[in-house]
């Protein structure tokens, strides 16, 4: 099982943790909401929980739990600017399909 950051994610990530000034890592979830079934989520993360697995990546420590990791193993994060819009861009090869506005995915 694998995660991957592109150079773009990873320096946003580090810049978000400076900025924080603690914490682990960066928690990279699912959540059930939206059209399509299932939504990203990103957290902050100062303590491990029991089902964790840490990904260190780069310097960048993302950190998954185990009912997450069955839907993300083998995602890239990356992170893009596209005019005034700015943020991350998960690509899941897990996924079946997304909702038209892109919050949500199914599997």
């Amino acid at each position: 099982m694998s995660v991957t950051m592109t150079p773009a994610a990873t320096e946003r990530v580090k810049s978000f943790m400076v900025n924080r000034g603690k914490g682990l890592g960066l928690r990279l979830g699912i959540k059930t909401t939206g059209c399509s079934g299932l939504a990203y989520v990103l957290e902050f993360v100062d303590d491990l929980n029991e089902d964790d697995e840490l990904f260190s990546i780069n310097g960048v420590n993302i950190i998954i739990d185990a009912k997450s990791l069955v839907y993300l193993s083998g995602i890239e994060l990356d992170f893009i600017k596209e005019g005034l819009n700015e943020g991350f861009k998960f690509t899941n090869p897990n996924a079946k399909g997304e909702c038209g506005c892109g919050e949500s995915f199914n599997v």
